[in-house]
């Protein structure tokens, strides 16, 4: 028992300081052992199995992992409860790997079914029922339903700024996919508000050099260009494509696509003599 609650506090720790694959196999070396001394059904082979699932998830191998929930949530449901907080965790994270596979449809439909759950045994407002929410949202989007999509981004907004704070990850995270979301619905001049917004807080809470802070950067500089203003777009673009190259390097994905942007903004402005 010593040696099973070890390995797995271990490999709690590993997870938590970013290394996905050391919990994984740490957890799949506990798993036998786990068995061995209390059974398949027992609490401690139950939790060492979800985590097992989700660093293997976060290790980058979704199948594996959702074959794992696969079998983990009807002996959760059984042993546990079909409302027993882990088993309402196996059941989003299969929806998530379900969509992640290809199928965004199912996806959606196994959250829009599971959101009820939520609010009934956590209630409404609770983080884990607003995440649900959230997932609904994109992968309503990802069947193409983007004005659906929108519409739920849109309530949820307000109630997460509410109960997990304006600054929240999460709450930040919807912000972003609702002002992408705007301007590829044909809104360029709100989705540019909605980026203006935000990059100044990102920058804040992230700092300057964060991925997530420089590609709502690039984002703010486009819908800026298609709303209208390509020298204002021009401006931005070129701060960014120095602060990209400095963090990045002058070869990197974002680094060349924000230099091809700058290059069209340039065109547009009349300012494509000014790097040369």
């Amino acid at each position: 028992m010593a040696r099973v609650t070890w390995m797995a506090e271990r490999a709690r720790r590993f997870g938590e300081a970013g290394d996905a694959v050391g919990a994984r196999d740490l957890y799949a070396a506990a798993l036998p052992l786990a068995i061995r001394a209390f059974g398949d059904d027992a609490p401690v082979t139950l939790t060492v199995r979800l985590n097992l699932a989700h660093w293997t998830w976060k290790a980058g191998d979704g199948q594996a992992a959702k074959s794992q929930f696969d079998a983990l949530l009807p002996v959760l449901e059984r042993v546990s409860g079909p409302e027993d907080p882990d088993t309402l965790f196996v059941r989003s994270a299969h929806a998530r790997l379900v969509g992640d596979a290809g199928d965004p449809a199912r996806a959606r439909d196994e959250l829009l079914s599971l959101v009820p759950v939520y609010e009934r045994v956590l209630g409404p407002e609770h983080p884990d029922t607003l995440s649900a929410l959230y997932g609904v949202a994109h992968w309503s989007r990802e069947t193409g339903n983007v004005a659906d999509a929108m519409a739920r981004l849109r309530a949820l907004v307000p109630v997460q700024e509410r109960v997990c704070g304006a600054e929240d990850s999460r709450t930040l995270t919807t912000r972003r996919s609702l002002a992408y979301w705007t301007g590829l619905a044909g809104d360029p001049a709100e989705a540019r508000d909605e980026y203006a917004a935000l990059v100044p807080v990102l920058e804040r809470l992230r700092g300057v050099e964060d991925p997530d802070t420089l590609s709502a950067r690039r984002s703010l500089a486009r819908w800026t260009g298609v709303a209208g203003d390509p020298t204002a777009a021009h401006g931005q673009l070129v701060a960014l494509l120095a602060d990209l190259e400095r963090v990045r390097g002058a070869d990197h994905p974002d680094t060349v696509a924000a230099r091809s942007d700058l290059a069209a903004w340039a065109e547009e402005s009349g300012a494509a003599g000014d790097r040369e």
